[in-house]
């Protein structure tokens, strides 16, 4: 299992590619939640989302290991920032997305030299693609989340959130394959375990929830939901039992409750965020977390938007 030590090990690793994200405030929005709200904000991140902490954590040791090629299997922001740290270390990637891909999100691909290929609509059909392309040309594929290197670079937000906020004493984060939120309790639970944190994920895609409620890893259908990067089938075999040992709680939101959190982000905060960046926020706005007058930091994950389909996912 990842630890704290992994988790500092990466922030060395990962120290001279990513930022360290602000945290925003809003008077409105903690009168609004009834708790003094924080928002971490990996929206403002590189490749506007977390998932440039685990990506480049894993790259970096696959280059180090002789890697000379690099695949992943994402139409979002995954893919986005394996192709920005791979361009970074002059190594090749190839994107596996699926046939329906938004212009925006392989245009973004494109922009950091990544190469595109397109195969089926599910994850299921892209990631044996991936793994193929890897075998074919002895390189390595760069798992989502279910992947060490990927954990501890996660949780160096983390780190961050209890250096900004020295008396936090809640964080929340959304909860999809489960590499975020495992990494964050890692680096959290083992160096402040008073520090409460709830995942939260949308109602129609409840995998961790109901893998919880069940005490095993429990896969669903696919599902729609507007939080798109939430959308997972079943949570990770290295993030889950993460998941099982610390987590405090964890709630569901509704599409109608993202679509209003997303809104008052948009309209009041002037902040582009995404959907799934919305969930925790609106399980703070909806009084889903169970606590009153506390200081809770709210993990805004990501922003990458395509912003002609904007108006689609505002209420």
């Amino acid at each position: 299992m990842v630890t704290v030590n992994d988790v500092n090990q990466a922030r060395e690793q990962i120290a001279d590619i990513i930022h360290e994200t602000p945290i925003l405030t809003s008077k409105e929005l903690s009168s609004l939640c009834g708790n003094q709200l924080f928002l971490k904000s990996e929206h403002l991140q590189k490749t506007g989302s977390f998932k440039i902490r685990g990506a480049t954590n894993k790259v970096k040791h696959a280059v180090k290991d002789g890697a000379t090629f690099i695949t992943a299997a994402s139409s979002g922001n995954h893919g986005q920032a394996v192709a920005y740290i791979a361009n970074k270390l002059n190594v090749p990637a190839t994107i596996v997305v699926p046939e329906d891909a938004t212009i925006s999100k392989l245009n973004a691909i494109r922009g950091y030299n990544g190469e595109i290929e397109e195969c089926g609509t599910t994850s299921a059909e892209r990631i044996p693609r991936a793994k193929e392309l890897a075998e074919e040309k002895n390189g390595v594929f760069i798992p989502p989340y279910d992947d060490p290197y990927i954990i501890a670079g996660q949780g160096t937000v983390g780190l961050e959130i209890m250096e900004q906020l020295e008396e936090v004493d809640v964080v929340v984060a959304p909860v999809g394959g489960g590499g975020l939120i495992s990494g964050i309790l890692t680096a959290i639970k083992e160096t402040k375990p008073s520090i409460k944190i709830i995942g939260a994920e949308p109602e129609t895609a409840q995998d961790t929830y109901l893998s919880l409620k069940k005490g095993k890893i429990t896969s669903i259908p696919a599902t729609q939901t507007i939080a798109d990067g939430l959308r997972s089938s079943q949570p990770g075999d290295m993030t889950f039992p993460i998941v099982q040992k610390y987590l405090d709680d964890l709630v569901l939101v509704s599409e109608a409750e993202i679509q209003q959190a997303l809104f008052f982000v948009l309209e009041r905060m002037k902040q582009l965020i995404e959907p799934s960046s919305a969930v925790g926020i609106a399980a703070a706005m909806f009084d889903k977390l169970g606590v009153r007058e506390k200081r809770v930091a709210c993990v805004i994950s990501g922003g990458n938007v395509d912003v002609r389909k904007l108006e689609q996912l505002l209420p």
